[in-house]
């Protein structure tokens, strides 16, 4: 009840309010503390059922959203109400056939004449099979000695027809039904199709899918100077590894890889091309954030050039000539390396601006990084004040903060130098704040010291503010991972990645997955290459610099 009407301010001594404030911060940080203890206890309970055969507790969601601590969600503040038109869905229906119905000719009185038509639009769907027995024609030509025999339509090879092929990649990687649902709908239609026969449509004979991936991917990188990345854990034969995504508004892309690191990354960028590494000046520039021996930096000196070197001869060349290098100076060394030949390359498109959370992996790889701002804020919804007066302080400043973010967006509808100024101002006014609740002016620290990644909108209008595209490309993976867990051959990843790729693109650029998949699988092709239409969406888009404000 006293924290309850607790004024500082109205304390006259100043040392008497310095030894509340650092109490009242004592307490904070006891309460955090016990708070992260009572997590891990919970957790080291949990793996002790575990092990002894018996199951943890349940996470059971109530019926009512999650209060503080639970929910770091932004998605209140950052929201702006913005006037809806409702769209007539009848106008995107197409019509199959059409149908005159009459009225009962005995109720009609007899000076009933007719006047017109009523229109009504009603939608169904036919669900039969279309079962083909092929009498495939066989000749035989005496002049040759040779037999000829008819071949099947394009898409019928083997036992199943394009539909069949079509239905179930979309039901699988569009959907994210499992295996099991989709053979038993089959049955329940009539097709009789074993659960290895589906595996096989599944990830077998997919080689020109994964090429218009890779077409479709590069085309995506060149669609525009920046890009969007995030990561989350996916299940390979039981082992951990990382998906990674890479998107902006035209396309999104799936790359599954052991790990998460930089060089990971970097490959993820060159889309799996060798891996080439440089020592020049960039290289340098990398190195100097990590301390050297004079002698191991005088040798680094003496190797810059502008030569590319393949990795099995770079390393040879560190283990000949820098064979006491420790583990982060070797890693940093290829690192630093890799990246510097990646932006030196110029056969392949190279990410200009990368938007992405701060996750230490990142850094480096694009020229320019834009942090997101919701990432940064989701960091202040983590904090749970225990005193009234902290409470007070931390929301105060969260409105503050989601103000100058709806700044930001108005900006980025009509930039100019005037208001880039003005904005750079008022981030340096509100992350100078000293409000004396001690865990929120460290955060506050903390958001100050990105300033250049945060604020690169204001030099690039067109960049966004947040990373959701990309967080919404990993929550698709996520979803398809709780239901189908993950694959367990090499096929299978290649096949995850490359089915997710083209499903989450043919959303964007508003075609349909499964019309897409029937048009491919068929032969018609008569949908263009997703290459085209990426780049042909990027121009309608106009993704590329059209700011660029000193």
């Amino acid at each position: 009840m006293i924290l309850d009407n607790l004024d500082l301010n109205a304390i006259q001594d100043e040392n008497a309010r310095e030894l509340i404030r650092q109490l009242l911060n004592l307490v904070e940080k006891l309460s955090a503390d016990l708070r992260d203890a009572q997590i891990e206890i919970q957790r080291l309970r949990d793996e002790v059922n575990r092990l002894k055969g018996e199951q943890g507790k349940p996470n059971i969601k109530g019926n009512t959203p999650k209060p503080a601590p639970n929910n770091h969600s932004s998605e209140n503040e950052r929201h702006k109400s913005r006037q809806r038109h409702k769209k007539s869905k009848n106008a995107k229906i197409q019509i199959d056939r059409e149908q005159v119905v009459d009225v009962d000719l005995s109720v009609l009185p007899k000076d009933a004449k007719f006047k017109e038509y009523k229109d009504v639009v009603v939608q169904d769907i036919l669900l039969r099979t279309d079962n083909i027995l092929f009498h495939k024609k066989k000749y035989y030509a005496a002049s040759t000695g040779k037999t000829y025999l008819a071949k099947l339509p394009r898409g019928y090879e083997g036992q199943f027809g394009p539909g069949i092929k079509a239905l179930t990649l979309a039901f699988y990687y569009g959907i994210g039904t499992s295996e099991p649902k989709i053979q038993e709908f089959f049955e329940n239609v009539g097709i009789q199709i074993s659960a290895g026969e589906i595996s096989n449509l599944l990830i077998k004979k997919q080689d020109s899918f994964h090429t218009e991936k890779d077409a479709l991917y590069e085309a995506g990188l060149q669609s525009s100077p920046w890009q969007q990345t995030d990561d989350t854990l996916t299940r390979v034969d039981g082992q951990n590894q990382h998906c990674h995504v890479v998107c902006n508004p035209v396309y999104t892309s799936y790359h599954t890889r052991a790990s998460k690191e930089r060089l990971s990354v970097l490959d993820v960028l060159n889309n799996g091309r060798k891996r080439l590494f440089r020592l020049n000046e960039e290289t340098i520039l990398y190195l100097r954030s990590i301390p050297w021996s004079r002698a191991a930096w005088r040798k680094i000196q003496s190797w810059k050039s502008e030569q590319d070197w393949e990795e099995a001869a770079f390393l040879e060349r560190l283990e000949e000539g820098l064979p006491k290098l420790s583990k982060q100076q070797h890693k940093t060394m290829l690192d630093a390396s890799a990246v510097a030949a990646y932006h030196a390359q110029k056969d392949y498109p190279v990410v200009k601006a990368l938007i992405c959370d701060d996750a230490p992996q990142f850094n480096w790889l694009g020229q320019e990084m834009m942090l997101c701002w919701v990432h940064d804020g989701r960091h202040y919804k983590k904090l749970m004040p225990v005193i009234p007066l902290h409470r007070e302080l931390l929301d105060d400043f969260l409105k503050q903060y989601w103000e100058y973010y709806h700044q930001l967006l108005d900006y980025c509808q009509l930039p100019t130098v005037k208001e880039r100024l003005r904005l750079e101002t008022a981030f340096d006014d509100l992350f100078s704040n000293n409000t004396g609740y001690d865990a929120l002016d460290q955060r506050i620290a903390k958001t100050k010291a990105k300033k250049d990644s945060l604020l690169l909108v204001l030099q690039y209008p067109e960049l966004p503010l947040h990373n959701n595209a990309s967080e919404l490309g990993v929550r698709q993976r996520v979803r398809k991972r709780d239901v189908s867990f993950g694959p367990r051959t090499e096929d299978g990843v290649k096949s995850w990645d490359t089915f997710g790729t083209l499903a989450e693109t043919t959303k964007k650029l508003g075609l349909s997955f499964y019309h897409y998949l029937v048009d491919r699988i068929s032969g018609t092709n008569q949908i263009k290459p997703l290459a085209d239409l990426v780049s042909s969406r990027a121009n309608e888009l106009n993704l590329g610099w059209s700011f660029l404000l000193p």
